[in-house]
């Protein structure tokens, strides 16, 4: 393994440039594929945070004067510059988190929508106006930016998410600091360079490396005034909590523990090809993943056949493909995670589950260092236990089996998360109930992985999301602005009617 002395170190972007750190804090950058070091990542300390906030003040003293027609000439320039260059950013994506490119192309498209919808920012932005309220006054509304806003991503989506925040922000006129994932950091830096040659001014998108004190920089900043956060529910609380201390306006998206209810007249083999697809995907690192399929008896043991079946046919190894070939699965994004991933699996196994397909210990020849976990299947998971109660972020799909449609409903909605759900039938009757009766932000009607498209929002319930605000869609730009409401008489002063002490009224 390299060590950091060997390695080049992934630094900041401020004031539209490339910035060195001199914090002399850094963190390492694996290659999840073959396990070793690849580059460091600087850690700023408080003066490159007070920097990285200063410069983006000073961008959004210069970007909130740009007029409307100008700033949306900015955002088509970064959508076409964006969807030309697409597949060497997919590389990046890969080299540090370790998903497929194929994938990593996903994640690109998915954000690019946020662009899209961005690029028709001046609809969404509009004020209103209401003429002769009262007698010869006139009440309107603005919709002005906030000024500098926090955007903390996680290391899962190190492109979607920044883009479910960003473009909005900066069409609304707002500055963006992001504080991208220590783990792959790189992708942050190439969107920076992408929007300066879009023409964004400096300091309108900065990036800022770091660690929690970058973290706890950002939500303690007078300067900063609000948070957009996508992460696990633990941190996401606290995010909430210190941030909305601080008076600043908060969208904190937590953990799932998403389920998939399967109905006895479903498409068993629909349902087996889709929960492959949602389980063991992006290696299951997606806070969108299936991860519980409730079996309404008796479909579960021809259902687990059919899963078992695909599972053995799934390829597993280097996300970057070997000779032209992709496999479907790359690796976990450490060795640490991997780990913990594993625990889960000896937990349910020791709470009685039966381990239907073991991924512990798995290995890819040629790349036995890298982070690897084999797509795992469990039967017969206790509800009790923690492999089914607590989110686990890795490939392993759980099987719970229940006696009705009531039964699974149930184990859903009594659950501490509400991000997504999915269900599996042909009945139009059962699938408009569920709809009405789940406790969950995002529901998929024989789809698995109900991601609303751009011009919707994203964001679940109960503990998947703190704050009052989803991600994109209108809420994106709601969140990102803040109304004045004027009140307005210009007086005729042939009819000016003298002095009024009272309070002022309709009339």
């Amino acid at each position: 393994m390299s060590t950091s002395s060997e390695n080049r170190v992934i630094g900041h972007w401020i004031a539209g440039a490339h910035r060195a750190s001199t914090s002399g804090r850094t963190a390492p950058v694996y290659n999840p594929a073959t396990g070793s070091v690849q580059a460091e990542v600087a850690l700023a300390d408080q003066a490159e945070i007070d920097e990285a906030i200063a410069a983006a003040e000073a961008g959004f003293r210069v970007w909130s004067g740009f007029s409307i027609a100008k700033r949306q000439t900015v955002l088509f320039a970064f959508r076409e510059l964006l969807n030309a260059r697409k597949q060497e950013l997919a590389h990046i994506i890969t080299a540090e988190h370790g998903k497929v490119v194929s994938d990593a192309m996903g994640e690109i498209l998915r954000g690019q929508e946020v662009v899209e919808l961005a690029t028709g920012f001046p609809h969404l932005i509009k004020g209103a106006y209401s003429e002769n309220a009262s007698t010869g006054i006139d009440v309107y509304s603005i919709k002005q930016p906030l000024g500098v806003v926090g955007v903390i991503s996680p290391f899962n989506f190190p492109v979607m998410v920044p883009l479910w925040f960003a473009p909005i922000a900066i069409a609304a006129g707002n500055a963006v600091v992001l504080k991208p994932s220590e783990k792959d950091p790189s992708a942050a830096l190439w969107l920076a360079e992408l929007w300066q040659e879009a023409g964004l001014p400096a300091g309108v998108f900065t990036v800022l490396q770091g660690d929690k004190l970058a973290v706890d920089g950002l939500l303690h900043s007078p300067v900063v005034q609000s948070i957009s956060f996508v992460g696990s529910t633990p941190i996401a609380q606290y995010i909430y909590e210190t941030a909305s201390r601080n008076g600043k306006r908060v969208q904190a998206l937590g953990g799932a523990k998403n389920h998939m209810l399967v109905l006895p007249d479903a498409d068993l083999d629909l349902v087996a090809d889709q929960a492959v697809n949602a389980g063991f995907g992006a290696a299951g690192e997606r806070c969108m993943a299936i991860s519980v399929v409730l079996a309404v008896e008796p479909v579960a043991d021809e259902l687990i056949a059919k899963v078992t079946e695909r599972i053995a046919k799934l390829r597993i190894g280097n996300g970057a493909g070997q000779d032209g070939v992709e496999p479907d699965m790359g690796p976990l994004i450490t060795d640490v995670h991997r780990d913990k991933v594993s625990s889960y699996v000896d937990i349910a196994e020791a709470d009685g589950a039966t381990v239907v397909v073991d991924g512990r210990g798995f290995t890819v020849p040629g790349h036995e260092d890298g982070f690897f976990f084999g797509p795992t299947l469990l039967d017969h998971v206790p509800t009790s236990s923690k492999a089914y109660t607590e989110e686990i972020f890795g490939p392993v799909l759980s099987v719970v089996r229940v006696a009705s449609y009531d039964e699974g409903l149930a184990l859903i909605n009594s659950g501490e998360f509400g991000n997504g759900t999915a269900i599996f039938t042909n009945d139009g009757g059962a699938a408009r109930r569920f709809q009405s009766e789940v406790q969950v932000g995002m529901i998929g009607i024989n789809v698995p992985i109900p991601v609303p498209v751009a011009y919707h929002s994203f964001g679940g319930w109960k503990k998947s999301l703190f704050g009052d605000a989803k991600a994109y869609g209108v809420h994106g730009f709601d969140f990102f602005t803040r109304e004045k409401a004027i009140t307005s008489r210009w007086l005729d002063p042939a009819t000016h009617g003298g002095i009024n002490l009272g309070f002022p009224q309709n009339t």
